[in-house]
């Protein structure tokens, strides 16, 4: 529906004693720097959180470290279907592309 809310809890488990919520962070920056990369901060700078947006997609992701080193990615967006389906996929191919041999397990709830 047009307008409501939609929420993907993605909860990403990295391999054994990788810190996996900085290497996120630090990979936006360096692509940042770059000039390259889709996503980018979108809020201030916040201990253990990350706001990210898309440049082309609408919503926002909110990415927090947890125990254990676990991740996890709330993705929001309050447009159409269409926006929701690529703003996930964009964020699975970035965390696919940069993180795959550092990851065991990725868990998604929808809501």
């Amino acid at each position: 529906m047009e307008g409501e809310e939609k929420v993907r809890l993605i909860q990403i488990i990295p391999k054994r004693g990788y810190r996996l919520y900085g290497a996120i962070v630090q990979k936006e920056v360096d692509l940042h720097h770059k000039g390259k990369g889709t996503f980018y901060r979108s809020a201030a700078k916040e201990k253990d959180v990350a706001k990210w947006s898309h440049k082309s997609y609408k919503g926002w992701i909110w990415i927090k470290r947890g125990l254990s080193e676990v991740v996890v990615a709330e993705l929001q967006t309050l447009s159409s279907a269409e926006d929701e389906w690529q703003l996930f996929h964009a964020f699975m191919g970035f965390m696919d592309r940069h993180f795959a041999d550092k990851i065991n397990a990725i868990n998604i709830q929808y809501f």
